[in-house]
């Protein structure tokens, strides 16, 4: 693995599968690049007020706000998109028409129009993102070191991101086109990096090597796989061979309970223990298997560990610090 990881990139597009944690390693990525004093916002796009919950805000409205303060004076600023909203800027920067968008919300206009043409919502999510990349601040530079979006999970995120498929069905040329093809300038080019998040378990690694590969059919920037809640292994090599193999000393293990004058009946309490020792060692059988299909996909593989009790933001500042040793700057 390299010193740096995807240098370059302005935008990072988080998915997974459900229950891998991937608003967890969004907001944990955000955080390590806003250290020594950069910027970043980490925005939403699901409508699940994920990100208040986790840095313990109010529900996010669709305004760029501050939510913590990484390592070394950086921020983290966060937002909420919501579709309709994100229609009204599109009208408001490329028309000048908040107020006619604003009627249009009013007559349900808005979902309407979100609902017939599915591929219209995600060029309006997206476009948002990529909007916010491209923005300048004041003094003619980026307004955000990096933007980091929490995105749909992993069977949909190609659909999701490749709008100009998704619009193909709309509009062959005209505004809605050409704002798309602005939106795939930014989202096909170095710039961005679509990163996947995943378990050590069969099916979120299939998934994720599934999902990896129809971003790579379908040309859009592969960046990482990020491998959620690892656990350290409790046995040894030689240990876990034994475990394997049903052949932990039980007789050992009566006898060391008894000299710690654990209460209880120390034969029942062996047996239960040379159990879980055989379901850990083939757990970790298990682990290791599919981290090594994760390997063989040549793309850097990042591991954060689980971490007991929920997260919030110390945990956040843990993950950050985990990333930033493993090569994210």
């Amino acid at each position: 693995m390299s010193d740096l990881l995807w240098p370059g990139v302005a935008l990072h597009v988080v998915s997974g599968k459900g229950g891998t944690g991937k608003t967890t390693v969004a907001a944990a990525l955000a955080m390590t690049l806003a250290r020594e004093g950069r910027r970043t916002l980490l925005m939403e796009v699901e409508g699940r007020q994920g990100i208040a919950q986790l840095f313990d805000v109010p529900p996010l409205p669709y305004e760029e706000r501050r939510v913590a303060v990484a390592p070394g004076g950086g921020e983290v600023w966060a937002l909420a998109v919501d579709p309709e909203d994100a229609l009204l800027d599109y009208l408001e920067i490329f028309y000048n028409l908040r107020r006619a968008g604003s009627a249009l919300r009013r007559m349900g206009a808005v979902d309407f129009a979100t609902t017939i043409a599915p591929g219209l919502r995600d060029v309006l999510l997206t476009g948002k993102a990529c909007e916010v990349v491209r923005r300048s601040d004041k003094g003619g530079g980026d307004a955000y070191d990096a933007v980091v979006l929490d995105a749909p999970p992993t069977g949909r995120i190609t659909r999701f991101l490749n709008v100009n498929s998704e619009v193909s069905g709309l509009a062959k040329v005209g505004p809605i086109r050409n704002h798309a093809d602005l939106v795939m300038s930014v989202i096909a080019s170095p710039r961005t990096a679509v990163h996947l998040v995943t378990l050590l378990e069969e099916m979120p690694v299939q998934e994720t090597i599934d999902g990896i590969h129809e971003l790579q059919g379908a040309e859009l920037p592969v960046g990482g796989v990020f491998v959620n809640m690892t656990r350290p292994p409790l046995l040894d090599d030689a240990e876990r061979a034994l475990a394997l193999q049903d052949r932990l000393p039980i007789d050992d293990i009566v006898n060391q309970l008894t000299e710690a004058v654990v209460t209880g009946d120390a034969h029942a309490i062996a047996r239960t223990l040379v159990r879980e020792g055989t379901d850990h060692a083939r757990r970790v059988e298990l682990e290791q298997r599919e981290l090594e299909r994760l390997d063989s996909l040549d793309v850097p593989v990042l591991q954060l560990p689980f971490l007991p009790g929920g997260i919030d933001l110390s945990n956040l500042y843990e993950l950050a610090a985990l990333l930033t040793k493993q090569g994210v700057r």
